[in-house]
């Protein structure tokens, strides 16, 4: 059990019997009125998402999940391709467990997944990955003199604001939570 302002994103909890996923949780105090948590929980079962409000002192369920690092592979048509580690066993994941972490999982990136009943019910990226730009415009003289930024495709398919510097070809470090350019790889 957990107090309801230690909801995070990705947490897996239980809620009126049912097993959720944290995909929102925000910490809301108004005035001198009471504060309370405000998270959007997506259901594991039916894969709907409902706005739901705790205090700050409720006590949540955590059910027991197991954490394991993969290695990403590739994408087919069935899914995402996941090695484990360890045992080096393969395993498909579907895109709605991987959601919005596609935009910038590259081969060979390292995973860490959260197992309920040997079935992953999240995925979780590092927070920085190296990505290599695909297609940029090309760089116009002067323009390091001011900070401009333009949009970049990395090899993923994922679109990043670049300074005007980056050519196509570079590896960038991308920051996977807020999607923002960081610097160049070295």
């Amino acid at each position: 059990m957990i107090k309801a302002v230690e909801l995070r994103k990705g947490r897996t909890i239980m809620h009126d019997g049912q097993l959720f996923i944290v995909h929102e949780a925000s910490h809301v105090a108004k005035g001198n009125k009471r504060s309370y948590m405000q998270a959007r929980l997506k259901s594991f079962k039916q894969g709907n998402i409902i706005n739901v409000r705790f205090g700050v002192d409720d006590r949540i369920e955590i059910p027991f999940v197991e954490a394991k690092d993969f290695e990403f592979l590739y994408q087919d048509g069935t899914g995402f391709i996941l090695m484990d580690t360890q045992t080096y066993d393969q395993i498909t994941v579907t895109e709605d467990v991987v959601g919005s972490a596609k935009d910038y999982l590259a081969p060979n990136c390292k995973v860490s997944c959260q197992i309920l009943d040997e079935q992953i019910i999240s995925f979780e990226l590092p927070n920085v990955v190296t990505l290599q730009i695909t297609d940029t415009p090309p760089v116009v003289k002067g323009a390091t003199a001011s900070a401009q930024l333009k949009d970049a495709d990395l090899e993923t398919g994922a679109r990043v604001r670049v300074p005007s510097f980056v050519a196509p070809g570079d590896k960038i470090r991308v920051d996977t939570r807020t999607g923002e350019y960081l610097d160049r790889a070295k």
